[in-house]
Parts: C-alpha cells; structure tokens; sequence
C-alpha cells in the first residue's frame, strides 16, 4: 500500500556529512509514522531514527544522538536523516521505513520498507 524509495546515500570520508531522503507513496490520506534503520555488513538491522506522523516526537538511537537529526516535510511524504561526523561504523544499508499506528524503536512496528541505500564511510 506505501512505497518508500530512498536517496542521497554515497561514498564520504570520515568527519563528512550527508543527507538520506525517503519518499513515501500510495498512501494520500495517512500521515504515516516513519523511522530510519540501518545494516552493517555482517550484522542484524539496528534502529537509528523515527519520527512521528506529525513530526512532534522523535526518537534517536544512542549511538547518534550528538551526530544525527530526523525531520519531515509538512505534507509528510518525506522524510530525512542528516547525518554529520561521519564514522567508519557508520556504514552501512539504510533503509527507511514506515507505520500507520506507531512511532517507534522496533523493527516489528514498520510494515513498509524501501529498498535501502549503502552509505559507506572511509577512513
């Protein structure tokens, strides 16, 4: 029912910056609650951002609370993660996600996924 399509990932060096946008679709009369998660290679996908259908609550994972923001566009279709201070153990897929019913730090929350987009982080 909702497409996300992600953007924006790349090749940056450590101490970059970069932006993920997602767009979201098929649902023109939901303000749904959206998140960012994100997988390293090798490991389990891990929360990173979500932000709530109004743009009111936010939720941070603590490992980027000092280096990450989560915003929205007013007509809630978009949605962003700006990433500063870049690390190496910051790359990973980052996926963008979406709920109708909650914001929240779970992956069981989100029933709609993006297809992801690599974010890699030399040193």
């Amino acid at each position: 029912q909702v497409q996300l399509v992600e953007s924006g990932g790349g090749l940056v060096q450590t101490g970059d910056s970069l932006r993920l946008s997602c767009v979201a679709s098929g649902a023109t009369f939901s303000r749904p609650n959206m998140a960012w998660f994100r997988q390293p290679p090798g490991k389990e996908r891990e929360f990173v951002a979500a932000i709530a259908g109004n743009g009111g609550t936010i939720y941070l994972a603590d490992s980027v609370t000092d280096r990450f923001t989560i915003s929205r566009d007013h007509d809630n279709h978009t949605v962003y993660l700006q990433m500063h201070s870049l690390k190496p153990e910051d790359t990973a897929v980052y996926y963008c996600a979406a709920s109708s019913s909650y914001t929240s730090r779970s992956l069981a929350s989100y029933n709609y996924w993006g297809q992801g987009t690599q974010v890699t982080v030399s040193k």
